[in-house]
């Protein structure tokens, strides 16, 4: 158990260190940021602890508060999905699957990861530019950056998990 929470520290320096010092000052056509820290709620395996699965998402989402000067937003927008990763992965494995499973392309199938990844970024990406805007006046503009992140939150994390795929 020791060696996966260094796992999962190391894996969480890595995804807030690439965000705030590379990711977080993207913004293609002032609207698309890539949320790539995303990624790392959806690599929580089958069995891991639901109250783990909380307190990592939180913790990420407060590191990505205190960065990026976003009150809440994120840690908010971290912890729904971490409240929603464990039950929704349940749906796309079967009953007699591995206990420690972990969503991949690989074990689970392109289209069902992509799907699996989509509906978690889309919900990510809604509940945090809502939040972040906290009104609909300028929809258009809420728009944009909620379709733009999530495409390239989208092309990053399938990326990551086809050059993943190759190797392993």
């Amino acid at each position: 158990m020791s060696a996966d929470i260094f796992k999962r520290a190391g894996l969480f320096v890595a995804f807030a260190l690439a965000q705030v010092l590379v990711l977080g000052h993207i913004h293609l056509f002032g609207y698309a940021t890539p949320l790539l820290y995303v990624y790392f709620v959806l690599l929580f395996p089958r069995n891991y602890p639901k109250w783990g699965i909380l307190l990592w998402s939180f913790g990420l989402g407060l590191v990505m508060d205190i960065f990026f000067n976003t009150p809440g937003v994120a840690a908010a927008s971290m912890t729904l999905i971490g409240v929603i990763q464990p039950y929704y992965f349940e749906m796309y494995v079967s009953r007699d699957a591995s206990e420690n499973m972990q969503p991949s392309i690989q074990n689970i199938g392109w289209m069902k990861y992509f799907y699996y990844s989509l509906v978690l970024v889309v919900i990510y990406c809604l509940v945090f530019f809502t939040l972040d805007a906290f009104t609909f006046y300028n929809w258009v503009v809420w728009l944009k950056s909620v379709t733009g992140s999530v495409a390239l939150t989208m092309l990053m994390i399938l990326t990551f998990e086809t050059v993943q795929n190759k190797q392993g």
